[in-house]
């Protein structure tokens, strides 16, 4: 892990925009690269004059080779990292945090479940399942979106359908939306789960990550097959400066990914 060193310079080679708000945009390094990167993991990005901030890494390999991001602007630097054009550099720092425990899941059902940009932690471990079709037994994705219009990746979602089971569900749909509505949870009632043999992944929203548990633990499977994201403001990402903590863990050390098992008691208490 990378700790205490300067972010290295990496430019821009290409950017695709999600949604409205909502920019995904690849990292090539202009000369030094880092460590190679987990599914799961996050990177520190410093936008020039702005500020830094914790973005987990959405692709290991862009269509350049290079990592991609994808950001929601909501404050001064993901709005300026939401602006990057092709060419543009910023600083990145890395790899921080926990992955996805992918070999926990080996030769075991893995579903994947995803509320908004949730999606964007979890799309590495589509790809590195997609691609070793030999290392679980079923793999299905569910993702769940405020409208249509909020849904990330939407064209990609749609192609994985040929290889994984993949529901989609939005809050409120818009005219012509063809799809589900309703919450993410209520598609788990199309999967016929094998709960001792079911790791599932979940990332979004706290509380969509508390009803997932709570409809996963209906249907049977142990909080010790469920693994989260979870996320709190983060400064350092090296365990020092105290901003994510959430009891005794520090989520850019000892998080993002969590096994439930720890989390659910700590998730319990207000405010924490």
């Amino acid at each position: 892990m990378n700790t205490a060193t300067p972010p290295l310079p990496y430019r821009v080679a290409s950017t695709v925009e999600e949604t409205a708000d909502t920019r995904s945009f690849e990292l090539v390094p202009v000369a030094r690269q880092l460590p190679p990167f987990s599914p799961g993991q996050f990177a520190m990005i410093y936008a020039f004059g702005v500020g830094e901030v914790p973005v987990s890494v959405s692709a290991l390999h862009g269509p350049h080779g290079g990592l991609v991001h994808t950001v929601r602007a909501v404050g001064a630097t993901s709005t300026a990292l939401y602006r990057l054009r092709d060419g543009d550099t910023v600083g990145l720092r890395g790899p921080f945090g926990t992955g996805w425990d992918l070999e926990a899941a080996a030769g075991d059902d893995v579903l994947v479940i995803a509320g908004g940009i949730g999606l964007a932690p979890l799309r590495p471990v589509v790809h590195v399942l997609l691609d070793r079709p030999a290392a679980h037994t079923r793999f299905g994705v569910l993702v769940g979106a405020r409208t249509p219009a909020d849904l990330v990746y939407r064209e990609e979602v749609e192609s994985w359908r040929g290889q994984a089971r993949v529901g989609v569900t939005v809050d409120r749909p818009l005219p012509g939306w063809p799809g589900e509505v309703g919450v993410v949870t209520a598609l788990l009632n199309r999967f016929a789960l094998r709960p001792a043999r079911t790791h599932a992944l979940v990332c979004g929203p706290e509380v969509m990550i508390r009803h997932t548990a709570r409809a996963l633990a209906g249907r049977g499977v142990p909080a010790h097959r469920l693994q989260v994201s979870l996320e709190r403001t983060m400064r350092c990402a090296t365990g020092h400066c105290g901003h994510c903590q959430l009891g005794p863990l520090l989520l850019c050390r000892d998080g993002p990914v969590v096994a439930y098992d720890r989390a659910e008691p700590l998730l319990a208490v207000r405010e924490l």
